[in-house]
């Protein structure tokens, strides 16, 4: 999507709002949850990902971000002995999705891999009350006169209005319900990788489309206000900066702009850290900059931890 998520709040008609939602950044300002006491294996994870994990002198991006994810989600795991509904979650990896609506006289299908997805057994309660989803009636949807909303999409021959949630979300299957995705941006190379405005709508994108399938499983294909608004959380990462995203579908109403709109919160381009000095700079025989992690940022992971939290506490 070349605008970003201004584009994908279009085509999804969802409202921005800027940062955390209260229900998720009063779990990382609450001290009672401890997450600042898991600070140390946090600076230790980063460390492992990017100095000691490999016998290279500097790891790949495509070695480091994912071997950074899998410490994190065991470091947020260690957290089930305090919260053991954290135990009824499940990581599924490259689950396919597709997920099909109509925006003004234009069929749309949002379909593919879609990261790594956590399930869980219960929902994540809804983050807006009635009173913030009523109020998104009044908003406007930006539009790109004259240039179509729809002007980079890829255009194809739809012979099945799929809406699936794959076989992670088989009859029958516990973890019914779509928690959090996860997308690792982890090409060596910058070209390759998706911008971060470009993949905070990535996120969007895929947010909506679980959401979505969810939706028309649980209600039918109807276009409605939803009664229960489903929501689908998303954190995006290249190993370094953090994109952090929660996502509730109030409708699947979507035809017009009028009515009902879709919430979004964004909590933008956080840094774990600031730089990683995985040789030593030595100028005459003096180390000047010592081998080692500066700049950690524990906010950013208490707001990974807190995505992970949330719905449990």
């Amino acid at each position: 999507l070349f605008p970003g998520v201004r584009q994908a709040q279009w085509l999804t008609k969802t409202k921005l709002v800027e940062g955390l939602p209260p229900a998720v950044q009063g779990i990382v300002d609450n001290p009672a949850h401890g997450l600042q006491e898991l600070e140390e294996r946090a600076k230790y994870a980063v460390s492992h990902a990017r100095l000691w994990d490999t016998a290279e002198v500097a790891p790949r991006r495509e070695q480091y971000c994912p071997v950074l994810f899998e410490n994190l989600i065991h470091i947020c795991r260690l957290m089930s002995g305090k919260y053991p509904s954290l135990t009824k979650r499940m990581l599924a990896r490259n689950c396919r999705i597709a997920a099909t609506w109509e925006r003004e006289s234009i069929l749309l299908q949002v379909r593919g891999l879609s990261g790594i997805l956590m399930n869980s057994m219960t929902p994540i309660p809804p983050v807006a009350s009635k009173e913030e989803i009523l109020a998104t009636k009044e908003h406007v949807l930006e539009t790109f006169y004259p240039i179509a909303p729809t002007i980079d999409l890829q255009e194809v021959n739809v012979y099945k209005e799929l809406n699936d949630t794959g076989e992670c979300f088989r009859d029958g299957y516990p973890y019914s319900h779509p928690h959090t995705l996860f997308f690792l941006e982890s090409a060596n190379v910058r070209t390759d990788r998706f911008r971060p405005e470009q993949l905070r709508a990535k996120m969007l994108m895929f947010a909506f489309g679980n959401a979505l399938a969810k939706a028309k499983a649980l209600h039918g294909n109807d276009p409605k206000v939803l009664e229960q608004p489903v929501v689908v959380q998303s954190i995006g990462t290249d190993g370094q900066l953090f994109q952090f995203m929660v996502f509730q579908l109030n409708t699947t109403d979507l035809v017009s702009n009028d009515g009902i709109k879709n919430l979004v919160w964004i909590d933008s381009d956080q840094n774990l850290y600031e730089k990683a000095q995985c040789v030593p700079e030595v100028k005459k025989r003096v180390v000047t900059k010592p081998a080692g992690i500066s700049g950690f940022q524990p906010d950013t992971f208490k707001k990974f931890l807190a995505l992970y939290l949330h719905g449990t506490v």
